[in-house]
């Protein structure tokens, strides 16, 4: 669910263990999409879903590369064994698995309709007729959402498709569209950074994310996904697809890494969260620590210092 980024060699940010011979995966991830993953002034890589691929490599012995590339762009990427994990708040979807791999789930989400506070939209009713303007970073949910239940339906909407969320959400701010429909918690960063926007409704769309790995799992990562994530303190109840739906119930362990970097990234400003980050990352990579031990104590400094 985002963008297209020029890179340089030398902003590619290569993390994980400094033990010798350790095996290192380039983790593909569309950053301007805060809270899940951005890029600080500084230029480092941050958000929910990086420092949990960077906590599960420090647990299970492996480093990582995070590599900015366009949102539509991973999955061909990691088909093309160009990069070997995708971590870019993937739904998880029956058409994306005929071409890749997911983890176990490791989030909900619904799609937030965002319109401006001085919109004259009072419900969906309203907002989805009258040829009104809808935009959606192109490949995403929200995209495939507006086209399958709106314009393909007849309704009378136009889509309009950006490179990245960032560039939709600017567009409504500045008047040119009527709404944009993106994932919830991205929404909610996008109220804080626009005072003159609002949620109108939010569509239960049920979506469950998931890290995502070339089909047939070639490297054998997801297991080491998955059993990162189990160590890291989320748990859930489980059932398979049921036309096309998961069924998950998720349970995070109290005082756990998953509850901290809960707390850290879902809530206090991106501003506090950035500079929480900067003082605590060097607790991830303390070789005098155990593994565990750099998992909990970077997780805690984070959701500690980010609420101060």
């Amino acid at each position: 669910m985002r963008s297209r980024i020029l890179v340089v060699a030398a902003s590619l940010l290569v993390i994980g263990l400094a033990a010798a011979g350790a095996e290192k995966y380039i983790v593909a991830s569309d950053i301007p999409w805060a809270p899940f993953e951005w890029a600080s002034p500084e230029g480092d890589y941050l958000g929910f879903d990086l420092d949990v691929m960077r906590c599960i490599a420090v647990l299970m012995g492996y480093e990582i590369e995070i590599r900015p590339i366009a949102f539509d762009s991973i999955i061909p990427a990691v088909q093309l064994g160009e990069v070997d994990i995708g971590a870019s708040g993937f739904t998880i979807t029956a058409k994306r698995e005929e071409t890749v791999d997911f983890s176990n789930p490791y989030w909900l989400s619904n799609q937030a309709v965002l319109i401006r506070k001085d919109s004259k939209f009072k419900s969906l009713d309203d907002l989805f007729c009258c040829g009104n303007k809808i935009g959606a970073q192109r490949g995403t949910t929200g995209a495939d959402w507006v086209q399958s239940n709106l314009v393909d339906k007849g309704v009378d909407v136009k889509l309009v498709l950006y490179e990245t969320y960032p560039e939709a959400v600017l567009d409504l701010v500045n008047g040119r569209l009527a709404a944009v429909i993106q994932d919830e918690p991205a929404s909610q960063q996008s109220l804080a950074a626009y005072p003159v926007l609002k949620i109108l409704d939010i569509i239960e769309t049920n979506e469950y994310f998931g890290f995502l790995v070339a089909g047939g799992d070639p490297k054998g990562l997801l297991p080491k996904i998955n059993e990162g994530m189990l160590e890291m303190g989320l748990r859930y109840d489980l059932s398979l697809p049921v036309e096309g739906q998961w069924k998950v119930k998720f349970r995070i362990l109290p005082d756990s890494p998953w509850f901290y970097l809960v707390q850290a990234y879902f809530g206090p400003p991106l501003e506090k969260v950035e500079a929480a980050w900067k003082s605590c990352i060097g607790t991830l990579y303390d070789e005098s620590l155990s593994p565990e031990e750099r998992v909990y104590g970077f997780a805690k400094c984070l959701a500690e210092k980010a609420s101060e």
